[in-house]
């Protein structure tokens, strides 16, 4: 047995310059904290620009065709990481995938600050989703690229790293909606283009922090292959283009849609992984353990994502918003959770550290998560069947503070199992795996608003809070046999 030192894992184990976490965290969570201000912030105020009349300096679109363009647009997000972990790890790295995917996120919230009325919507949010899923799953590899796989901060450092994804969340939607409420839906979104573009600064500044982590691609397209790859990503934006202009994609059926493209790019991507030639039978076990909790988080997702759909709904025309004889603006609302997560985030990661091989698995964690989200729906019952403002908003806090509880247990521990669980030659992609779960729930979030109706609450939240209860508890039971598939991985 050698005694041999390996330098490179004496210096990521040395490093505790940020929190106790290796320092280039610093950098990363920056970035991801203004990246996360301009999308909640516009995301905050969105649907209320899709469905207010024009005279409310809204589009005037059907409510329900408002919700859907909304889970179309949030599970597109995610669903674009597929291309920016393809990209990264193919083409130019992570690190260079990250910073290109924040300048189009700014360019896009532009577009939606310069631009009015449908236009304006879909060159921005277009721009917004490619970007925002370029790098969120870029974001994630390099935080994960921190660490050795059995570092036991590991857990620790993707919760600080969510720390800062609650921050931008907390005060983007604050601001964005003080700004439409006070001069117009325009000057939000070009507070949320003015946070993406101090984001950028920001990581400019810091990039060599991260001393060449994430510079090239593990598995590098050949050029010869390249103008086929054009061919096909041109094909692909003359196919959505032509079926919009038809008439096939509506603003009705987007989020329908969004599911249907999530569920075959997600079979697809499971079948090339585990039919490649490139992994391992360990590696190849580990991502047979993945499925299940790829199909929890989207059923936590499906739940948790309605906060921008029904929630949404639910804020402006059930809850009772007044505070001192004033009326806040319903998009703040969305920046109660990040206040819960800000103060639990730090707690969780403690809690997890303090344990560190005694913490629950990440199988149990999931099945924790989908079951207390399950029950947060299932608590809105009390609160329904009254008028129009009426829900108490102590009430809804109470359950955002379910909802937090439930995020904590899953979200990070997803991400940073990702890339627990990734074959070395798809590393980034194994990220964008997890995120298309993600994808795959919120487009169902705007689907499953679709069935919501302000004068028949209580069957809607009855079956969506049962369902999410139900998956949770078959993953708990199923969860000796996933850790088996994890080959050591907890």
């Amino acid at each position: 047995m050698s005694d041999t030192i390996d330098p490179a894992r004496d210096e990521k184990r040395s490093d505790r310059g940020f929190f106790g976490q290796p320092f280039a965290l610093a950098n990363l969570f920056g970035v991801e904290m203004w990246e996360r201000f301009s999308f909640y912030g516009m995301q905050g105020i969105l649907i209320y620009y899709l469905y207010y009349s024009a005279a409310e300096g809204g589009l005037g679109i059907a409510e329900s065709s408002a919700t859907s363009i909304v889970g179309a647009y949030g599970g597109t997000v995610y669903l674009s990481t597929i291309l920016g972990a393809w990209i990264a790890d193919r083409l130019l790295g992570s690190e260079r995938t990250l910073f290109y995917s924040a300048i189009l996120v700014m360019l896009g919230h532009i577009a939606l600050a310069v631009f009015p009325g449908l236009w304006g919507v879909g060159i921005g949010l277009v721009c917004v989703a490619f970007g925002s899923g370029g790098l969120k799953a870029n974001a994630t590899s390099l935080v994960g690229d921190l660490y050795d796989a059995d570092d036991e901060r590991r857990d620790a450092g993707f919760s600080i790293f969510y720390m800062g994804i609650n921050l931008g969340a907390l005060v983007g939607p604050l601001l964005t909606g003080w700004a439409q409420d006070s001069i117009g839906f325009h000057a939000g979104f070009a507070l949320a283009a003015i946070g993406m573009a101090l984001g950028l600064i920001q990581y400019t500044i810091g990039r060599k922090r991260l001393r060449g982590i994430g510079a090239e691609p593990p598995n590098p397209l050949p050029r010869s292959q390249r103008p086929k790859w054009i061919a096909i990503a041109a094909a692909a934006v003359v196919v959505i283009a032509a079926l919009s202009l038809t008439g096939v994609i509506t603003a009705a059926n987007m989020s329908d849609i969004v599911v249907g493209l999530t569920i075959v790019a997600a079979i697809g991507y499971f079948a090339i992984m585990l039919s490649s030639r490139r992994i391992t039978a360990i590696e190849r076990s580990r991502v047979y353990a993945f499925i299940p909790m790829f199909i929890a988080s989207a059923v936590f997702w499906s739940l948790f994502q309605q906060q921008f759909t029904t929630v949404a709904v639910y804020s402006d025309k059930r809850l009772d918003r007044n505070l001192f004889g004033w009326d806040f603006p319903p998009s703040w609302v969305q920046s109660i959770n990040p206040v819960f997560i800000i103060i639990f985030a730090g707690v969780f990661a403690a809690a997890w550290t303090k344990l560190g091989p005694r913490q629950p698995s990440s199988p149990i964690k999931f099945a924790a998560g989908t079951v207390i989200m399950g029950i947060a729906f299932l608590a809105f019952i009390p609160m329904s069947g009254g008028g129009a403002n009426s829900a108490p908003l102590l009430g809804l806090a109470g359950i955002l503070l379910l909802f937090t509880f439930a995020e904590l247990l899953l979200s990070p521990v997803g991400l940073s199992l990702s890339t627990k669980l990734a074959p070395e030659a798809f590393h980034t992609q194994m990220v964008a795996l997890f995120f298309l779960s993600v994808a795959l729930g919120t487009a169902m979030a705007g689907t499953l608003a679709g069935y919501y109706d302000e004068n028949n609450e209580i069957p809607y939240f009855t079956a969506v809070g049962l369902g999410s209860i139900v998956v949770g508890v078959l993953l708990a039971i199923g969860s000796p046999w996933i850790r088996r598939l994890m080959k050591g991985v907890h």
